[in-house]
């Protein structure tokens, strides 16, 4: 066990300087490529904290353990919205000026919402996993449609996070370092998690919905509140709203596409509908005042440590999420 929870540790440092290492090559290259850097900038903010997640359900696939990957997409959008963004607000007011968050936070909304009703026979099937990865593509068409409409700040604020070396021989080196260690890293996690997982008495499921999940959003969750504190709001909500959409929509989608999935129905009775919760109790925060206020934040923390009570005391003493699936 103790190695396990070693193993488990050392792969989420990895996957953390992967996630970094890939997300600045692709930067520069994306910039040498002629891409400007505020459309650099505005994709990896919004979906490049999840590829230490998807290089995790990648690994977790190739050992034959879809649920663990299921769990973490799911539980990846509840620690999202939850922890991470809970945790950033009540470390300092979260201000928003990026218009477009609010349309793909309902985006989200409904994307979680279908994806209720498409798991109430128990399965997603490849059309469905097909149409939430053409969804992606509408999201994303349009955030880069609503780019001229974003205020001069925020532009400016997106060009820094992507600002890097153009290099190509840098770069390419950048790349090369970052799959070998986000390889690893995914490989340590899963194979450490579900050790663990197994000698916790949870399944794959649980393990992937909460350790696997909250794991992975710990360096995240630092780098968030490091945002907050230094007034960037823009960029800790970009974070969660996007890669919560991509968590949804791409992983779960193409998940589907390359295999029809079995939802279990723990994920369809609870951890969707507990993302679908978080969703919704942020979209008026960013209607209204468009602000997440420290109060508003603990309201999020408190309903994280709820949700997690609930899956590991309620939900596991129920028979261990089979007997509920």
């Amino acid at each position: 066990m103790l190695a396990a929870l070693g193993f488990f540790v050392l792969g989420l440092l990895l996957l953390a300087l992967g996630g970094d290492s890939l997300v600045k090559g692709a930067s520069g290259l994306a910039r040498r490529g002629g891409l400007s850097p505020f459309a650099t900038g505005l994709v990896l903010v919004a979906f490049g904290t999840s590829l230490p997640e998807l290089a995790v359900n990648l690994r977790a696939i190739a050992v034959g353990q879809p649920e663990l990957a299921l769990g973490n997409a799911i539980g990846s959008n509840v620690v999202n919205f939850g922890l991470v963004l809970g945790a950033a607000a009540v470390a300092a007011p979260l201000l928003v000026r990026w218009r477009a968050l609010s349309p793909l936070l309902l985006v989200l909304v409904v994307g979680t919402a279908a994806a209720i009703v498409f798991g109430l026979d128990g399965r997603l099937s490849r059309i469905e996993g097909g149409m939430m990865l053409l969804a992606f593509v509408a999201v994303l068409a349009f955030a880069f449609s609503r780019a001229r409409q974003e205020v001069p700040e925020l532009r400016a604020e997106l060009e820094a996070f992507a600002h890097t070396g153009t290099d190509l021989k840098l770069n390419l080196l950048r790349l090369a370092i970052a799959l070998v260690l986000l390889y690893f890293g995914a490989r340590f996690v899963v194979d450490g998690a579900l050790e663990l997982g197994t000698g916790w008495g949870l399944s794959p499921l649980l393990t992937g919905l909460v350790a696997v999940a909250i794991g992975t959003a710990l360096p995240e969750l630092a780098a968030a509140v490091a945002a907050a504190r230094r007034g960037q709001g823009d960029i800790v909500l970009g974070h969660v709203v996007g890669s919560s959409v991509f968590n949804l929509l791409v992983i779960v989608g193409a998940m589907a596409l390359w295999q029809p999935l079995v939802l279990p129905g723990v994920l369809v009775r609870y951890a969707l509908p507990a993302a679908l919760a978080f969703a919704l109790v942020v979209y008026p925060m960013l209607r209204g005042d468009l602000e997440v206020s420290r109060r508003e934040g603990g309201v999020l923390l408190a309903g994280f440590v709820v949700w997690l009570a609930f899956e590991l005391v309620l939900l596991d003493s129920a028979g261990r999420v089979a007997a509920i699936g």
